[in-house]
């Protein structure tokens, strides 16, 4: 997606990431909500007329992928080619994710570029030669620490996460000193309390890190599907080594140093809560290691659930977002999730909520809102938006009412990545304008068609359809779609231009949908689901 707005050559991009996914199998609601997240985010950016920049991609390698794709009976590089190109690369497609760039970990511009920065590492006497032996969640590749186990009735240890038996694995392997780094860790979290989020996600960092870090085992040697260590062959790279370096080899890093001086570091790394460690202790501390700047934000969102447990495919509870959106549409998808669940809380998903959200929220306030305003535009000016004659109390309440919402969702969904209380600040204010029209009754005043008669409900469809524009504009970077359509009925793109370049701090600024514009009722935004076909 082209970025839209003024921008600033040279200056540096609002850089943001989601997780790189692992494609041991198709990607379900709890990637989308991330994804979807960091695409809501950077549309928020660029039309505040910002350079921005949006990476996600794919994890490839390491011994889940590899056992994976030897039960699937193809290659590990035949099952990630396959996965990517048929269903991850489909699905961002089809939510209309607007990302920058899309990295595969096994792409050479990446394993390059891996393998130079823990070379320069090597180098810098940063990492060394050892021996370890532990329990090893294959699911999350990562050796497990005796707190992060539970105990099966029959005193299997398993991981808490994926509920499975770990296994105790014994190797040699090189190690970076992450031990060193603790100090300069608890230094740097508590010079910026806004690195990690939520607060519950930082204490448990900090707490975690203030009890002693244990240098990382950076390499394996009991398989091969993997980055090749330089100086020694005989082992690959980590996988979380590996990965978490895609977020500097995808924008340049040895390789295009304007590009990573104009977009490096991130400024939200956008990821689940069951990765935190590895993006809010191991990665900064190789940054710091290479003398590298850190990022801005760490943003862990929480789990979605279903039936009490996390929504994954080794639960079983994996759902395709294709389900819901085939039956509620894309834009409500992506609003559904952000709204219902404060983004860092866990959240449960039911049908029957998104069901009620949707004929609440979507098809009553704002879809009805949106049809009632160009029929009555319609119906009473020929198509043709009059103009205000005079705002009163309340057009004046309206106007004020708007500048609150667009001030509220720009700090909220912009700056503090509160997306439900951004929404809700949106959604209040269409139910503001559904309370003046209710109480306006334009319909009552269409019956005196006397000269003041008329230039009142001229400035009752004005004021109504004025704050619909300012709705699209607002909406737009969550709901693109039924945006366009409504800036389009709205008659506003002749004379304001594309809805994508539309800013939103000026947003709330009044009068700016001009008099005489064709408005027109187009298709119903958001059907009642008793009328849309399964």
């Amino acid at each position: 997606m082209a970025a839209t707005g003024s921008e600033k050559q040279g200056a540096k991009a609002f850089y943001v990431t989601t997780p790189i996914y692992y494609v041991n199998d198709a990607p379900h609601l709890g990637h989308a909500y991330t994804t979807v997240a960091g695409d809501v985010l950077t549309r928020w950016h660029r039309q505040r007329g910002e350079k921005v920049w949006f990476l996600t991609g794919t994890d490839e390698h390491g011994q889940k992928i590899m056992r994976t794709a030897e039960a699937n009976d193809v290659t590990p590089q035949a099952w990630c080619d396959k996965l990517v190109e048929e269903a991850w690369k489909p699905l961002w497609e089809h939510l209309n994710i607007a990302n920058d760039d899309f990295i595969r970990t096994t792409q050479k511009r990446h394993t390059d570029r891996v393998q130079e920065f823990v070379q320069d590492l090597y180098d810098k006497d940063e990492i060394y030669k050892g021996g370890y032996e532990g329990p090893y969640c294959v699911g999350c590749e990562e050796y497990k620490l005796p707190g992060d186990l539970i105990e099966a009735e029959d005193g299997t240890k398993l991981c808490a996460v994926h509920k499975k038996p770990v296994e105790i694995l014994k190797e040699e392997n090189y190690f970076f000193k992450l031990s060193e780094y603790g100090p300069k860790l608890l230094e740097f979290y508590e010079a910026n309390p806004g690195f990690i989020q939520p607060e519950s996600a930082r204490n448990e960092v900090v707490n975690f890190v203030k009890q002693g870090l244990e240098d990382l085992s950076i390499s394996r040697s009991t398989f091969d599907w993997g980055v090749p260590v330089p100086w020694d062959e005989k082992h690959v790279i980590y996988v979380w080594i590996d990965a978490l370096l895609n977020y500097a080899t995808a924008v340049g890093y040895n390789e295009n140093p304007a590009k990573f001086d104009e977009t490096f570091p991130a400024n939200v790394h956008l990821i689940g809560k069951d990765i935190l460690r590895f993006h809010a202790v191991i990665w900064p501390a190789m940054l710091m290691a290479q003398g590298l700047p850190v990022p801005g934000r760490v943003a862990a969102n929480g789990w979605l659930m279903v039936g009490g447990e996390k929504m994954s495919k080794s639960n079983l509870t994996g759902i395709k977002p294709q389900d819901l959106t085939s039956h509620f549409g894309v834009d409500a998808y992506r609003w559904y999730f952000l709204r219902a669940i404060a983004f860092g809380q866990d959240g449960s998903f039911s049908w029957e909520d998104f069901s009620a959200r949707y004929t609440s929220e979507l098809a009553n306030d704002y879809g009805n809102l949106a049809s009632r305003v160009a029929a009555m535009v319609g119906k009473y000016f020929g198509g043709e938006l009059p103009a205000s004659a005079a705002d009163g109390d309340a057009e004046k309440a309206i106007q004020d009412g708007l500048a609150k919402a667009a001030l509220t969702a720009d700090a909220k969904i912009g700056e503090e990545l509160d997306f439900q209380a951004g929404i809700l600040a949106i959604f209040d204010f269409v139910k503001q304008v559904n309370g003046y029209i209710t109480e306006q009754e334009p319909w009552k005043v269409a019956k005196d068609e006397s000269e003041e008669g008329r230039a009142r409900l001229a400035t009752i469809l004005y004021t109504a359809a004025e704050s619909l524009r300012a709705v699209a504009v607002l909406l737009n970077p969550i709901m693109p779609e039924t945006s366009q359509a409504l800036w389009e009925s709205l008659g506003a793109e002749p004379s304001l231009g594309a809805l994508a370049a539309q800013p939103v701090q000026t947003s709330a600024t009044w009068g700016r949908l001009p008099a005489g514009a064709t408005v027109t009722k187009g298709a119903v935004l958001f059907p009642r689901l008793e009328e849309k076909k399964d």
